[in-house]
């Protein structure tokens, strides 16, 4: 497997990693700082705009990962697991609707596995394979 930080779907690997660390730590983050709704505004701002940071650096990844795969499905599975992220991420921020968090959890798993897929078997041994050529 090519762990070189060239690549998009390492970054993909990492930002799906990382956000779910970060999904994973958030509620531990908040108890062991002992915070109540008003006294860690400040802290809860900055970690939220973490998911944005995430879903940002995602984009990116999948965007890159889906022009250089060799393997036809995985562009639109790439697309369909970063969507449903965005729109569980969007449905949370903005309480449209009660969402369980493993929701939250297994759409950023999957979009790290598939990185994780396509960075170890969907590369490009030429140009003509990938999709982006034909």
């Amino acid at each position: 497997m090519n762990l070189s930080l060239k690549n998009s779907d390492t970054f993909g690997v990492l930002a799906g990693g990382l956000c779910l660390v970060h999904c994973m730590a958030t509620p531990l983050v908040f108890v062991l700082l002992n915070c109540p709704t008003e006294n860690c505004l400040g802290v809860a701002d900055y970690w939220n705009k973490l998911d944005y940071l995430f879903l940002f650096v995602s984009f990116l990844a999948v965007s890159r990962s889906s022009l250089n795969t060799s393997r036809r499905f995985m562009k639109p599975a790439l697309w369909c697991s970063w969507l449903l992220l965005f729109s569980l991420l969007l449905i949370e921020k903005n309480n449209w609707y009660l969402i369980p968090e493993i929701m939250i959890y297994v759409s950023a798993m999957l979009l790290a596995l598939l990185h994780v897929y396509n960075l170890k078997y969907c590369k490009c041994e030429t140009d003509k394979c990938c999709h982006k050529n034909g």
